[in-house]
């Protein structure tokens, strides 16, 4: 387990809700004061909300949320709770007659491990947000994590559950924290051992298999089409501009691709947002390395604390 949690930057709230008879859940990381935003979507079956927003060139550059949800596009309805909440606070881009809270997200599939009827929603979101706190830590099988599962290339019922991650790198006063939610169609790996902590698992034999192995003696990627994604928040306490936090979150990715093989695949969303609270001048490059291993440590942490459910096998089980 590595340490930290995306609240290690101050100023940043997180706050889940979830459904366990649906088995899915929305993950609410907030900024009331606003955040320089960035995103980069390397996935090619996303499900997102204001990502053209944070375009350089788009003209509003501070965001004051993102929600991570599951229910695939359904999902998406549970930032337009946060919303809501963050209206009643006050909280938004002022407008002259309102304010207007600036809120992004993407999503995930699990619709396929609960009740698929039961989706986060407006009244979600707005629980989520209501509940945000600066000393929330919990991963796992909470929030967004709720229904996430990765190795999924012989279909879901030889998946593993996964889940919510969170982590922290630190150097000097710069602070750069990630939270994931891990959904993904491959498999996962400790960057720093190698070893392999999830993915493909064969229920007769108890034995876990290795994606890429199945693709290469099949020819062709297999299994579970656009229902695949891990999504997530990187936050930092440094100082950047709009251009430079789409870089951060570019950047960011790198610690997917450290720990999820394969990915960025024709079947995953995978995105990254990138929240900047403005507070430490940071040489950019230092910012985006440290945004990497966030991620790739949170990831890691997504499986860890994950826990068996609805006859899925979890790391900590094997």
């Amino acid at each position: 387990m590595y340490p930290g949690y995306i609240t290690d930057v101050k100023g940043i709230k997180a706050g889940h809700s979830q459904s366990e008879k649906g088995m899915t859940g929305c993950t609410a990381v907030i900024c009331e004061k606003g955040a320089v935003g960035g995103v980069d979507v390397r996935g090619s079956a996303p499900g997102t909300r204001e990502t053209d927003l944070l375009k350089p060139d788009k003209m509003v550059d501070r965001i004051h949320a993102v929600v991570l949800s599951g229910g695939s596009a359904f999902g998406l309805e549970a930032a337009s709770g946060v919303m809501r909440y963050l209206e009643e606070q006050g909280i938004g881009f002022d407008v002259g007659v309102a304010k207007v809270p600036i809120v992004a997200s993407a999503v995930i599939f699990d619709l396929n491990i609960g009740d698929p009827r039961i989706r986060p929603d407006l009244n979600m979101g707005y629980d989520a947000a209501r509940s945000a706190s600066a000393e929330e830590s919990r991963q796992g099988n909470t929030g967004c994590g709720l229904g996430a599962t990765v190795g999924k290339a012989f279909g879901p019922e030889h998946a593993m559950k996964s889940g919510l991650g969170s982590a922290s790198v630190k150097s000097g006063e710069l602070i750069v924290s990630a939270i994931v939610s891990v959904n993904s169609f491959g498999d996962i790996f400790d960057y720093e051992t190698g070893r392999q902590l999830a993915g493909v698992y064969d229920y007769e034999k108890r034995e876990m298999l290795n994606t890429y192995e199945i693709i290469k003696r099949e020819g062709r990627a297999l299994g579970f089409p656009m229902r695949n994604t891990t999504i997530g928040v990187v936050a930092a306490n440094a100082v950047l501009t709009k251009a430079e936090a789409n870089k951060i979150a570019a950047m960011a990715q790198n610690g997917f691709a450290r720990s999820i093989n394969p990915v960025h695949t024709m079947m995953d969303g995978d995105t990254i947002f990138t929240m900047a609270t403005n507070e430490i001048k940071a040489d950019i490059n230092l910012v985006g390395t440290m945004a990497a291993e966030a991620v790739s440590r949170a990831v890691t942490n997504a499986v860890v604390y994950a826990k068996s459910c609805h006859g899925l096998i979890a790391c900590c089980d094997i």
